[in-house]
């Protein structure tokens, strides 16, 4: 399970990275590195795509360190959305290169493949972004195959606590398929990569 970051860090992290902290960008890349990478290649299907999608990511905060604003929510959360944007940018480039270099399908294709992978980048993000709790909870459920009763006994919380977290939690996930990723970064999130 994921362990939340706290916002002082993010802060903290920022105004390092700000002022060019080399340690600092080592030990956000730490941190990070491992989200960064499964999350591209969920997206990209492809090892060394993932590779070059984590480097422009870290590329990028390292150039644009300005660009979070913890008011916005957690640096989690806006290393997933960089990292999100940037791996369906890549798939669309690529897929659509390889279509004008005479490859299989066509342009319906193309845009159903990669509708279905922001669609998966998205359900990443939503999952990233939200409280631990609610986050705790599902993977509880999902990963480790528990009902509402184990994942309160787990959790430490009531039943109805633990429904009432499960519910949010995939009612946050529904939105994943009916709202586009591209195009609606958070106010504050600043130019995509």
């Amino acid at each position: 399970m994921a362990k939340e970051t706290p916002p002082r860090w993010d802060r903290r992290m920022q105004q390092r990275l700000a002022r060019g902290e080399a340690a600092a960008l080592g030990e956000l890349y730490d941190r990070f590195a491992a989200l960064v990478h499964s999350q591209a290649h969920r997206v990209l299907e492809d090892d060394k795509a993932a590779d070059r999608v984590t480097r422009e990511v870290f590329g990028y905060i390292w150039e644009n360190p300005d660009a979070y604003n913890p008011k916005q929510g957690s640096m989690r959360a806006w290393v997933a959305k960089l990292t999100n944007s940037q791996a369906v940018h890549r798939l669309r480039e690529t897929e659509a290169a390889a279509l004008a270099q005479g490859g299989d399908g066509t342009p319906e294709e193309l845009e159903q493949k990669v509708r279905r992978a922001a669609v998966a980048a998205r359900a990443d993000y939503i999952v990233t972004s939200m409280p631990a709790p609610l986050r705790a909870a599902l993977e509880l459920a999902y990963f480790q195959r528990r009902d509402y009763r184990q994942t309160a006994a787990d959790l430490g919380v009531t039943e109805d606590e633990a429904r009432r977290r499960l519910r949010l939690g995939l009612q946050l996930l529904s939105t994943a398929n009916t709202r586009p990723l591209e195009g609606s970064s958070p106010p504050g999130y600043g130019r995509s990569l």
